[in-house]
């Protein structure tokens, strides 16, 4: 019984704590911070939600995340100008017609001349300016993630400099999962009070 006790305890505690972290997560980003690409490499986010303005985006150095056919998301640079090669944020998307770009342009064309003309063909698409959405890869799950995305680029030989940031598009932050969190904890803690306070109870009379 007082083992069960415990792994309540556990259990109620990881929750509260998974809650505390969404619902800050939450109160801090009501709204996405809108900042341009400039003053963000400069000043840096004040927020984990962005809306990040000016910036142009090159998919001719997208990189395949998956590392095969089965392609739902690419890696892309967010840059100041179309032609700087000094890059600062990656951008991971699942937009579908990004997507569906990247696989014609990396899969079915044969050669560089071929994916060229395509490439110019969707010149808009392909090296211009876009406003972006999305959140910061934060938090303990995301840091792992976070170096594993730093590692890919070293092992393409891509400069990755300290300060790098990599935003998820279309991610926002969950309004009600940390408040479910809360709810359970604080339900299971109650009825964990209730129990220890009956215990003396059902000794004083064996009936209970």
């Amino acid at each position: 019984m007082r083992r069960f006790r415990f792994t309540i305890i556990a259990v109620c505690l990881i929750l509260s704590w998974l809650a505390y972290v969404d619902i800050t997560l939450y109160v801090r980003n009501m709204t996405p911070q809108e900042i341009t690409i400039t003053k963000l490499e400069t000043d840096g986010p004040q927020q984990e939600w962005l809306k990040i303005t000016d910036g142009y985006m090159d998919l001719t150095q997208a990189i395949n995340m998956s590392g095969t056919m089965d392609i739902d998301s690419f890696l892309i640079p967010l840059k100041q100008s179309a032609n700087t090669d000094n890059i600062k944020i990656w951008i991971e998307t699942r937009e579908p017609e990004i997507i569906s770009a990247l696989k014609t342009y990396y899969f079915q064309l044969d050669n560089d001349q071929q994916r060229s003309a395509y490439a110019n063909d969707h010149n808009n698409l392909f090296f211009g300016q876009r406003n972006i959405t999305g959140m910061l890869t934060i938090g303990l799950v995301a840091n792992n993630n976070r170096e594993k995305l730093v590692q890919l680029l070293t092992d393409m030989d891509i400069a990755v400099p300290d300060q790098v940031l990599f935003i998820s598009e279309g991610k926002e932050p969950i309004k009600w999962r940390g408040f479910i969190f809360a709810i359970i904890a604080i339900a299971g803690i109650m009825k964990l009070a209730r129990d220890i306070n009956a215990t003396p109870a059902r000794k004083n009379n064996p009936r209970l």
